[in-house]
């Protein structure tokens, strides 16, 4: 213990050793940690209805702004997880919106609480925050906007291996301009056993 006292770079190093550090590939200890946390209740939850780990959602996206009546659309992907059943619902997505002279990239967290209409339907609400990256006639912009959307899945067979989605949304920016938007997005549903 003296020797540790003594030599605060054998210290540093123990402790690097123990615990990572934040710099480089060990950054990445932290948010393993949190995955697993949140994934490991679950599988647990589902295990008896075998119900997906975690649900893909691949699609197309619109949005208008209110605010400047121009329209946005693009490509869009969220991976959606369960942590508390029927409770609580995590989306994690991004899209990317195109139009004239404008791209916009938008990355979402929404916690959404599920309602099981029937074996083959399910309704969510959810909001969430959002950062959205905007290149407008070469200017860049970044900011944070608050996001509402109900989530409307559609699963042909009881398993909810694979489905359609279609997500109606409003979106308000707290940048410059103060944006409002209207959004859909929709889609191809992947269960992920």
């Amino acid at each position: 213990m003296k020797s540790l006292q003594q030599n605060p770079q054998l210290l540093e190093a123990q402790f690097e050793f123990r615990f990572g550090t934040i710099a480089g590939v060990n950054a990445a200890k932290p948010i393993l940690l949190i995955s697993l946390f949140l994934c490991s209740g679950n599988a647990v939850a589902q295990a008896g209805e075998k119900e997906p780990a975690a649900v893909v959602e691949l699609g197309a996206a619109a949005s208008r702004s209110l605010t400047e009546g121009q329209s946005s659309f693009g490509p869009t992907v969220a991976v959606e997880a369960t942590p508390i059943e029927n409770w609580l619902e995590l989306e994690a997505g991004v899209t990317p919106l195109f139009r004239r002279h404008s791209t916009e990239w938008s990355i979402d967290l929404l916690f959404k609480k599920p309602w099981t209409l029937s074996d083959k339907m399910e309704f969510m609400l959810g909001v969430g925050p959002e950062w959205i990256h905007t290149n407008a006639y070469g200017t860049k912009m970044d900011s944070v906007a608050a996001e509402i959307a109900s989530d409307f899945m559609f699963w042909p067979s009881r398993k909810h291996r694979l489905g359609w989605y279609l997500e109606p949304s409003y979106e308000y920016k707290f940048g410059p301009g103060h944006e409002h938007s209207l959004g859909i997005t929709g889609g191809l549903l992947i269960g992920i056993p």
